[in-house]
Formats: structure tokens, C-alpha cells, sequence
């Protein structure tokens, strides 16, 4: 069968690879949409160190079981459409034995640690999948970003009461956008350009600050009567969004840091103290986030294909990396479909 591989530093190609065979407990599922995250592009760009090359890409994955093996339960049928949980968990090691299984201390996420689902087929045990026949195929896929995004919503235990500054409007912040309207809280979303704040808006904030021309700390303070927002959550993984997120959220506020900074970041820690923040990471997603993606999407307004940007047919997924790596800054979501 066919898959796409990342050779090296900005060199991918479609190769051929050994068929998957499911053993008991396991699913084959035909992979029909696969969404690229930014773990993928840095993955193509050298700058991703949890991964050796060469590797499939790919974890946001959706498809269509085509065979199970043994001892499968009988509502996996072939046909019936599903959602791939990605991520691996030991189960003894502290994070495992706290129940926090998304941060798993030898997970091995699809696409990064393991190959991933660039590929026509895939073997995973039938506990990774949800199946799903409501959704539409392509929205399958985007259902792993956005709730690493609610994920981050329910670490900053958001609340209606609540303003959310959330930093970043690519993918895994739109999830934190939409995660925290419908905990019910007031978002306030900062990134560059129309495009993307539009977007937020369009997802339910109810404020956007454009930082290419717009001071984002005195809009902020503006917009929270000089107290700064309860939580921050940030999305985009640089120094100076790392330390404005401590600027800008309130005493006793909460900040939650998806994004990965690649390089040191310098604190004025005395605000960690004189604000008392409570000050969290957030990784992956949990089945109950998962499942709360499911249940928005499933209930939202309007068909979400406003975050796709670019759909690359499976035959030119040797194309998709390279354009989302020239495109990046007006990119959301890049998808291959089959």
C-alpha cells in the first residue's frame, strides 16, 4: 500500500510500505481524511525532537473499518466510520496512575513517536477508536485538534463567569475558542490578520484584537476594566506570547501554555507570587474531550469546512506539507483526503 513518508528536513514522498494485518483486539481501518498539525510541520521542517525520520506523519485522523480481527466487540462492523484516538498510555506510570492518561509519560502519539495515518490503511486496537456515523467523513478529522483546544478549556477550568484571553487562532486555539464559549465563558482572541480573527468570531468570541495593528495589552485591559482576563490560554508556542500570558491575565487568574516554545523563555517570575497564578500545561486530549467535540460539532450551526483551508487529494499528499510551510501565517487546517 501506499503512504506518505517525511525523508528528511523538508523532503517528503509517497512510498510504498507493507500491508497491515489486524491481530486480535484490532481494527483495520482505511484511512479517508487525515488533517496535518503543527507537530507535522515541524516534523518536515527538522524542528520537531520527539521524532526520527524517516515517518509517517498523521494523527488527526478519520476512516472507515474495513476488517477486525479477533475478539473485536460487535459494533465495530465493517463500514461503519470512526475517529482514531491517537496517543498511547502505559497505565503505571505517575501520570497513567493519576488517570491522566493524555500525559502518559511513555506515550507514543501516532505520526510523532510511532507512524502515523498518512497511509491508505491502518491497524490500531479497536479501544482507539470512537465510531461515528453522524458527523461527515472530513469533519472526523477535526475533531483530535479541537480537543486538544477543549482540553485546554477544561484545564483552566473555565467557567460562564469567566473572560478567556486566548492567544493564537490556528487550530488548537480555535478548539480553545470554542472550548470555552460553550463552557459559557467570554473569549477575548488575539492573532494576526483578518482571517483568523474572523474566524474566532465566527466560533463564538466575542472580541478580537488583530496584534499586527492593535496594542493587545491595552485592548485587553480596555476590555477587562483593567483587571486582565481570569484565564489565558496560549496557542502559539513563542517567547514573547509565554510572558504575555503572565502580563495579561488577572490576580488570582489561571494560564494554561499549549503551544511549545523552541527556544528558552525569561521570566519576571515575582508575578507568578504577587498575582498568585495557578500556572498549567496542557497536553493531548482525554475520550471526554473527545466526546465533548463530538457532541459541539454534532449541535453547531453551521458545517465547520470554514476551518479547513486546503484539501490535497491522497495522491498528492507529497504536496501538502511543503505548501502549508509556505502558506502558514493565513493557513487553519490543511487536509488530505482519500
Amino acid at each position: 500500500m501506499k503512504a506518505l513518508m517525511i525523508e528528511g528536513v523538508d523532503v517528503c514522498a509517497i512510498h510504498e510500505v507493507a500491508e497491515p494485518t489486524p491481530g486480535p483486539g484490532e481494527v483495520l481501518l482505511a484511512i479517508r481524511h487525515v488533517a496535518l498539525c503543527g507537530s507535522d510541520l515541524s516534523t518536515f521542517k527538522g524542528l520537531n525532537p520527539l521524532v526520527s525520520l524517516p515517518r509517517i506523519p498523521g494523527h488527526e485522523i478519520g476512516g472507515e473499518i474495513a476488517a477486525v480481527g479477533e475478539g473485536v466487540p460487535a459494533e465495530y462492523t465493517v463500514g461503519r466510520r470512526a475517529i482514531v484516538i491517537p496517543y498511547t498510555a502505559c497505565g503505571t506510570c505517575p501520570s497513567c496512575r493519576k488517570g491522566r492518561v493524555n500525559a502518559c509519560r511513555s506515550n507514543r502519539t501516532l505520526g510523532v513517536q510511532q507512524n502515523g495515518g498518512l497511509a491508505e490503511r491502518i491497524v490500531l486496537p479497536h479501544g482507539k477508536l470512537i465510531l461515528n456515523d453522524t458527523l461527515a467523513p472530513r469533519h472526523l478529522a477535526l475533531v483530535e485538534p479541537l480537543s486538544v483546544g477543549f482540553h485546554a478549556a477544561a484545564r483552566g477550568r473555565v467557567e460562564a463567569a469567566d473572560t478567556v484571553l486566548v492567544l493564537g487562532c490556528g487550530m488548537i486555539g480555535m478548539g480553545a475558542i470554542a472550548g470555552s464559549v460553550h463552557r459559557g465563558a467570554t473569549v477575548i482572541a488575539v492573532d494576526i490578520g483578518e482571517a483568523k480573527t474572523g474566524l474566532a468570531r465566527r466560533y463564538g468570541a466575542a472580541h478580537t484584537i488583530d496584534a499586527a495593528k492593535e496594542d493587545v495589552a491595552a485592548r485587553v485591559m480596555e476590555l477587562t476594566n483593567g483587571d486582565g482576563a481570569d484565564v489565558v490560554i496560549e496557542a502559539v508556542g513563542l517567547p514573547a506570547t509565554f510572558t504575555q500570558a503572565i502580563d495579561l491575565v488577572s490576580f488570582a487568574g489561571r494560564v494554561v501554555y499549549i503551544g511549545y516554545a523552541k527556544e528558552p523563555v525569561s521570566y519576571k517570575t515575582q508575578f507568578f507570587n504577587l498575582k498568585e497564578l495557578d500556572i498549567m500545561g496542557s497536553r493531548n486530549a482525554t475520550s471526554e474531550d473527545f466526546q465533548a467535540v463530538i457532541r459541539y460539532l454534532e449541535t453547531l450551526d453551521h458545517a465547520p469546512d470554514d476551518l479547513i483551508s486546503k484539501v490535497f487529494p491522497f495522491e498528492e499528499a507529497d504536496k501538502a506539507l511543503p505548501y502549508w510551510a509556505k502558506e502558514r501565517d493565513t493557513t487553519v487546517k490543511v487536509m488530505i483526503e482519500r
